[in-house]
């Protein structure tokens, strides 16, 4: 069996990543459990857990040795986080990534690079046009500026030392484990409480929203059959859902009201991902209807209290602190 180093394993899509390659792998888990990583996230699973940063160079040099295949899905990624604090996701996003690939390049590791359709900035409202591998990246916050960084550190170690590595960028995930200061676990959570749903300005903003457990499928089906070298986008095509019409589905869904507050600076309008590449040449395609998704995420959310209660309110002050 080989041996997998998944860099931020205990967050929302890398521990169900983990969830769904145990078996498969032997696998290693390296988080440095900041905000969105979480212990718990991994409980019951027969994996090694580590506790690092992954600009710690020696760490991961030694982690890197004693692993066949590294798939990175670590960084700092809320938008809003970003706006406050760029200082952190350049370390985490341009220097973690860095390490990494070093160390990757040093010991001869396949390499896969997790990222995210946000490095190419957002399409105008109304629109069929979607982002392919080929479109010029435009991102617009300190996050997706430093995803779209670390994603050219890939490539120019691909292309500069013949790294053996892939990169894939996806769309806005949705599903267990993922932090309640998100968009949907937000909503869910509000409503969950009696509380109303929050909508950013307008909520005309689009998202192709794709259900973890797809993404993860697609990450596996890359690495499976990928051809080193090759970035491979990840939709589900629900390029036509609002996040107003999302928020009124989860009212539909639990009951309850929502209410419409400020908009987030630099907002994004749509996102809309052309996944023709990974579906016509490796066979994947996308298993979760949105809406059935949606439901099964608000009944792991009811069932799953002691996981998210204990940050409720601190999320919601730092919100209500944003007028948001």
């Amino acid at each position: 069996m080989e041996r997998m180093l998944v860099t931020g394993g205990a967050g929302f899509i890398g521990s169900n990543f983990v969830r769904r390659a145990c078996g498969l792998y032997e696998i290693t888990v390296v988080d440095s459990l900041t905000y969105a990583g979480n212990r718990a996230n991994l409980d019951g699973l027969d994996v090694k857990f580590v506790e690092g940063d992954i600009s710690e160079q020696l760490l991961i040099d030694d982690l890197t040795a004693h692993n066949d295949i590294i798939v990175h899905f670590a960084a700092e990624s809320h938008n809003d986080n970003s706006l406050e604090n760029p200082a952190v996701f350049l370390h985490t996003n341009i220097g973690g990534t860095f390490t990494l690939l070093e160390a990757a390049r040093k010991h001869g590791k396949r390499f896969h690079h997790i990222s995210t359709d946000e490095v190419f900035g957002d399409l105008p409202l109304g629109g069929d046009d979607k982002f392919t591998e080929e479109t010029a990246y435009n991102p617009s916050s300190p996050y997706s500026a430093t995803k779209a960084g670390s994603d050219h550190l890939v490539r120019a170690w691909i292309r500069s030392f013949g790294l053996n590595a892939t990169i894939s960028n996806c769309s806005n995930n949705f599903g267990p484990y993922q932090h309640i200061e998100k968009f949907i676990p937000r909503q869910v959570t509000n409503l969950i409480d009696g509380r109303p749903a929050k909508l950013y300005g307008d909520g005309l903003q689009v998202r192709d929203w794709i259900h973890v457990d797809d993404h993860n499928d697609a990450v596996l089906t890359i690495l499976e059959r990928g051809r080193a070298g090759e970035t491979y986008n990840i939709g589900a095509d629900n390029d036509h859902i609002t996040n107003k019409q999302v928020v009124e589905m989860l009212c539909e869904l639990m009951g309850g009201t929502y209410e419409h507050v400020t908009d987030r600076p630099g907002h994004d309008q749509r996102y809309a991902m052309d996944a023709t590449k990974l579906r016509r040449e490796l066979g994947w395609a996308p298993k979760k209807d949105f809406r059935e998704g949606l439901a099964e995420t608000v009944e792991w959310y009811r069932a799953n209290e002691w996981w998210w209660r204990p940050g409720k309110d601190d999320v919601e002050k730092q919100y209500a602190q944003r007028g948001q």
